[in-house]
């Protein structure tokens, strides 16, 4: 009997395969087309899935069907869906249809191209599109394969964060004499650079009491002020410390600011950091002429980084790496077992992106980023951008127009910070605003603390999201903030 079971065990039937993948396929687009009438957040408590769930793995297997049923019944209740187009409270997770075809593409061929002769093709596409990435942007030709430079995909900014700070690190380490120095090593930021970085240098062994969290303001407009990086830097080396990486921002969480990225190269050049540009958000952004201006002075960095599943269409995960020496990532990470040795790899010349990342076995990221960039064409990709601030500038507008309410931080790309202007006795009044709204579930949105103020961030991007969704989300939250104000 269980070897009966065995000879009808077909994990990878094509034809199976064709089938039930067209069955999984139609239960999406109908999530698609329905997840208007879910609630944006999840509305279920701690621990309810093992409640609904066996507390035991099945013996035997099970119909798709009653698969996909447990999905609807027992996952979707517990998902903040972030493909609704009522979804505003963070950096959206983009998706699209080119982006769902690229990455049924890399898990279908299911390649681990972490050297050339693993899978050529998976290389050297990473490395082209890579390239088209960095023309769009206007990069100049030191970050790019076609000059002196090179990038690669990675999961996540933190793994680039991680990647780049240990190549700073070690480059620092070789030229002070030992790892005995790594305690005179300081990372420079503002407050406002994302939290990752700070995860990153620890990661990396440089004492968290050496990561310095540079205070920004209303008067910068919450951007890194290069005169306080300066006397930071200064007093340090009184300290007998030495400076290392400096992350500027284009784009941050908080308030979409961006921290000016020529005044901070020289001074980087100046005491010799390393300058990391952290463009998850807005990079994608720099597609478009009109914004490409965030990134002058990206000549003087010495990696940026940006994420395609933010803003870009392309389904999680997805994150450029641009390096100016790769040689100093690889130094870094690079290792040579000897079941790995090949011909091609002692030839160098090729790229083995193991040697450009934390860990060893990597997805074919490229074949979606790729799929995503011409089934759009950068026509579209930059209609899909120049949209996206449309709506954000309307909805900063209608804030404007509504004297209850203030906008806290001038918008730079399609992020509104503002607040609901509270009496003195009501310093909880905006909290209370967001709990209101996200509470009805129609719509999902966030906050942030900017110099000790609680401001509303209305975060616009999802895919989905039409102006009419904008529009019944100002109505919405003007319902919420009268009936606080009552």
């Amino acid at each position: 009997m269980v070897s009966a079971s065995r000879k009808t065990f077909l994990p990878l039937d094509p034809v199976t395969f064709s089938n039930e993948s067209k069955a999984v396929i139609d239960f999406i687009a109908d999530y698609y087309e329905n997840v208007e009438k879910y609630p944006v957040q999840s509305t279920v408590e701690p621990g309810y899935l093992s409640a609904m769930l066996p507390e035991s793995a099945p013996y035997c297997p099970e119909p798709l069907q009653d698969i996909l049923e447990d999905v609807s019944n027992c996952i979707i209740p517990g998902l903040t869906h972030w493909q609704s187009p009522n979804f505003f409270a963070y950096f959206h997770a983009n998706a699209s249809t080119a982006g769902f075809f690229g990455e049924m593409l890399c898990s279908g061929f299911n390649v681990v191209g972490f050297n050339w002769i693993s899978s050529p093709a998976a290389t050297e596409l990473e490395s082209i599109v890579l390239d088209w990435m960095g023309k769009m942007l206007k990069l100049p030709s030191s970050f790019l394969f076609s000059g002196t430079g090179g990038g690669v995909l990675h999961g996540s900014t933190c793994e680039a964060a991680v990647c780049v700070l240990a190549a700073a690190r070690d480059k620092a380490l070789k030229e002070l004499g030992g790892w005995e120095n790594i305690t005179k090593l300081v990372v420079y930021a503002s407050d406002q650079t994302h939290f990752t970085f700070q995860k990153a240098a620890k990661l990396v062994g440089i004492p968290p009491s050496n990561f310095r969290l540079i205070e920004t303001s209303f008067s910068t407009g919450f951007s890194l002020s290069p005169e306080n990086l300066r006397f930071v830097i200064e007093d340090d080396i009184r300290s007998g410390l030495v400076p290392l990486f400096l992350c500027a921002t284009i784009g941050t969480t908080p308030s979409g600011a961006v921290d000016p990225i020529a005044e901070l190269g020289k001074v980087a050049m100046e005491f010799k950091l390393w300058l990391h540009i952290d463009a998850a958000y807005a990079g994608s952004g720099c597609i478009c002429p009109e914004l490409r201006h965030y990134l002058d002075g990206v000549e003087l960095a010495n990696s940026i980084s940006m994420n395609p599943h933010k803003w870009f269409l392309t389904n999680m995960d997805c994150c450029c790496l641009w390096i100016k020496e790769p040689k100093l990532l690889v130094d870094s990470l690079s290792t040579d077992p000897e079941i790995l040795r090949n011909n091609a790899s002692k030839s160098k010349a090729v790229v083995d992106y193991k040697d450009w990342q934390i860990a060893l076995s990597r997805r074919f990221r490229a074949l979606k980023l790729w799929v995503v960039i011409r089934r759009h064409g950068l026509a579209n990709l930059m209609y899909h951008i120049r949209s996206d601030i449309a709506m954000a500038k309307r909805f900063e507008a209608l804030v404007g127009e509504d004297e209850r309410f203030e906008i806290v931080v001038p918008r730079k790309f399609a992020l509104v910070c503002f607040r609901l202007k509270p009496k003195v006795e009501e310093e909880d009044l905006n909290c209370k605003l967001v709990e209101a709204i996200n509470s009805s579930g129609r719509a999902f949105m966030s906050h942030a603390v900017l110099s000790g103020i609680y401001v509303i961030r209305c975060a616009i991007g999802t895919t989905l999201t039409q102006q009419h969704h904008v529009d019944a989300l100002w109505k919405l939250i003007q319902d919420k903030a009268q009936s606080l104000l009552m």
